[in-house]
């Protein structure tokens, strides 16, 4: 099966938006082949501000409807408590609002950006969705993170090259309490190190005042090159700054 034959099939569909280099690709797909399609977008403490603002940028470039939804997703005691499952819990709490969101503005079906790439059996939140009956058309055509990236260059879709970027909620140890406060931290943290060039990169928690960078082999002489600029930048929000010698 193609997407031209899925949205065929699925004329109507609204998209759970991340930002991100998957789902944008199936929303301009969604939109050339002529489907019915919005996107929706879960605005939590989880996900740091450049990615809202990525998803509305792409959406007001290719004239996707989009609707944000605030959602404070630590009122739930389960995820708020990091185990290792959150990512199950997470997805269905998450994905509870958008399907909501998606049925007040008349859409039936719901579609996300998993791709062909990504593994089930290390990704507990793929559990959820099928629970769920959420479509994954991206994965169902056999379209690869390579492919996608390959195809989103050829057609100039600025998320392209756009580095996958995980949740912050994936910083913090496991059965570690996850906070307002130390969400705030990491997302401080790594934007300073954006600003200092950079990119696929985390800023891991090893407790409440200490941190590991952990980055590409490429950028690790880089650290070494701008280290008492990291640590100025860094040391407001934790007072032990460590690099990881394991690269992503």
């Amino acid at each position: 099966m193609t997407l031209e034959n899925f949205f065929e099939e699925h004329k109507k569909i609204a998209v759970a938006f991340s930002g991100g280099t998957d789902s944008a690709y199936l929303l301009y797909m969604a939109k050339v082949c002529g489907a019915g399609v919005t996107a929706i977008y879960v605005k939590t403490p989880f996900q740091p501000r450049f990615e809202l603002d990525d998803a509305r940028r792409f959406c007001g470039e290719y004239d996707i409807p989009l609707t944000v939804v605030e959602y404070d997703i630590l009122t739930d005691p389960v995820i708020a408590a990091n185990p290792a499952d959150r990512c199950y819990h997470c997805k269905r709490a998450l994905f509870t609002q958008i399907i909501e969101t998606a049925g007040t503005l008349g859409y039936d079906e719901v579609a996300d950006g998993t791709n062909a790439s990504d593994d089930a059996a290390t990704r507990p939140g793929m559990r959820a969705l099928s629970e769920m009956g959420i479509l994954s058309p991206l994965r169902l055509c056999g379209l690869t993170k390579n492919k996608i990236r390959i195809d989103s260059a050829r057609l100039g879709l600025f998320t392209a090259d756009k580095p996958s970027y995980s949740c912050l909620a994936t910083r913090i140890p496991t059965d570690t309490m996850i906070t307002s406060k130390m969400l705030n931290k990491i997302e401080q943290s790594e934007t300073a190190l954006s600003k200092l060039d950079f990119i696929d990169f985390r800023v891991r928690c090893l407790s409440s005042d200490s941190a590991r960078i952990q980055t590409r082999e490429s950028q690790l002489p880089l650290v070494l090159d701008r280290r008492e600029e990291i640590l100025a930048a860094l040391t407001p929000y934790f007072a032990e700054v460590y690099l990881d010698l394991s690269p992503r």
